[in-house]
This record gives structure tokens, sequence and C-alpha cells, in this order.
């Protein structure tokens, strides 16, 4: 389990695909397989420092300057899989995001015009040399995005409580000082199970509803896992969300499990039972939505 930083963790949730070695060319195969074998890989948390200590400099740094050279790694039936954090890309794609997140003024006070208008020239220059490039990585803040329960079934779910555990005895018999862990909430499914899904949900939502939010949503993500192995796997952390959540709500959480039952009513003609699904599913998300508004 990741330790609990000393730092805040931004309120955040990864939908993230895990490639196995054979995905990638040489020689960044090589890299990735040494990398595999380290014991010293870092955890979500330290890329969370590490970006999050760039924007303290004048001028903050909103994107690192180099590509990381980190990822995350998972085994999976004996094949190693890893999904590269690619840091810098997904800076420079949520810095254009952010106009529409924060007003003006914030936004000009955290990064000036002139820091911005330098990154998005970087960026499409860089872009014209990679125009293949994607994310491993997605993230998405202060929620869970609907349309990435339809990937994941309730029985992949993955929770594991927090805890804090015990340092080791000294000499002398005295233990060092208790390290707290945070829970985790996860859920990892094959890549062929997630597309899979990902078809048959779109199905059910293009005949039974307008074209929407959830609909474009689960499009746009049916097409990027096309762009990856057909071995590979994905996973839905809600990462630093359980800090906004506590132990009863993340016990309860099913949304996976709720997203499918509302698409099997809509599927089979039951409206009403499409709409409870759907009313428990913002009651929970709408209460870590509005935390954001705290404080």
């Amino acid at each position: 389990m990741p330790k609990v930083s000393s730092l805040v963790v931004p309120y955040a949730s990864y939908l993230r695909v895990y490639e196995p070695l054979a995905a990638f060319p040489e020689p960044e195969r090589g890299h990735w397989a040494r990398y595999a074998r380290r014991a010293d890989r870092p955890s979500y948390q330290d890329e969370l420092r590490r970006s999050l200590a760039d924007l303290l400099p004048t001028p903050p740094v909103p994107v690192p300057v180099h590509e990381s050279s980190d990822a995350f790694v998972v085994e999976a039936d004996g094949v190693v899989c890893v999904c590269p954090w690619r840091t810098r890309l997904r800076g420079w794609q949520a810095l254009g995001e952010l106009a529409g997140q924060l007003p003006a003024p914030v936004l000009d006070a955290v990064l000036p015009p002139v820091v911005r208008r330098q990154t998005a020239a970087d960026y499409e220059q860089w872009l014209a040399r990679n125009p293949d490039a994607r994310p491993w990585i997605r993230t998405s803040t202060w929620q869970v995005p609907l349309n990435w329960f339809v990937l994941v079934a309730d029985e992949e779910r993955q929770y594991e409580k927090g805890y804090e555990k015990k340092g080791d005895a000294d000499a002398e018999g005295d233990e060092s000082g208790a390290v707290a862990c945070a829970p985790v909430l996860r859920y990892r499914t094959p890549m062929v199970q997630a597309r899979r899904r990902v078809a048959r949900g779109l199905r059910t939502l293009r005949d039974t509803l307008d074209e929407g939010p959830l609909v474009e949503g689960l499009t746009d993500v049916g097409r990027w896992l096309e762009e990856f192995h057909p071995r590979s796997l994905v996973e839905l952390d809600y990462g630093g969300l359980v800090h906004a959540l506590s132990e009863e709500q993340l016990d309860a959480d099913h949304s996976a499990a709720d997203v499918a039952q509302g698409i099997e009513a809509l599927r089979n003609g039951d409206g009403e039972g499409a709409g409870e699904a759907y009313a428990r599913l913002m009651e929970r998300w709408k209460a870590v939505r509005d935390r954001q508004f705290s404080n």
C-alpha cells in the first residue's frame, strides 16, 4: 500500500493502461524490463510531489522540462505490464483544460499568461514531431467519471482499508513510530473485457438515450483503449479520492455495480430501474464534488 504523505494529496482519480513489455519497441522495452526489476520504484504520490514542487519556483514550471522515465508496474499471470507516467505529456494536456476550470484571476496568479503561452508553444512544436503521442493515464479531479465504470465489473473491485503499521522492534524491544497506510479502492480488468463492455454499453446507450456527455465520454474512452495492446490491463483507481471519503463510504461504494445495473435496466426497457441506479450514483458523487468548494 502507498504510505500516507504529509503532503495534502490532490483529490484525483485515475484510469490507467498497463501494457505488456512486448508492446514496446527496443530500446524502450529493455528500459522497462530493467525498470520493473527495481525495488525502489516510486509511487503515484511521488509523482504528485514532484509535479507540485515544480509549481513553487518563480516563475513556476507547469510541465517538466524532460519527460519522465518512470512507470507503474504490475504482473498478471506471469506477464510484466507497465504504465509509463508520461508526466510531461499529461501536464501539457492538463494545462490546456485549466482555462475552463479556474477563474481567470486565479489562473493568472497560479500560472502567469506568459508562462502558459510559452508552454503551449512548446507543446505545439513537440506535438508536430510526435503526432501519435497519447498518455497511458487519464486523470479526473473530485470524481470518477461515470463512463469509466462501464469498463469494469463489481467482482473486479479491490478495496483495502487504511491502517497503521507498527515499525520493527529494535534490539531492546522498542518499536519505532507507526506508519500510516492509505486505503486503496481500485478495479483491474483485462483490456479485452474493457473493450467488450464499452461496445455493449454504447449499443445500449445509443439505442435508448440521446447523445450526451455519457455517450460522448464513453465513445472517447473506447477510442483511447483501441490505441493499446490487446493483452493490456485497465485499472480504475480512486487515487486521492480515498481521502475525501470515509471508511464507511468507501466500503459501501459499488459504483461499477450501479452503472452496470443502470445499463442493464435500459437494455430491458426498465426506465424506473435505470433511474434508481442513476439516482444512487448522482447522490454519491455529488457529495464528493461538493467538497471541492468547502473550506
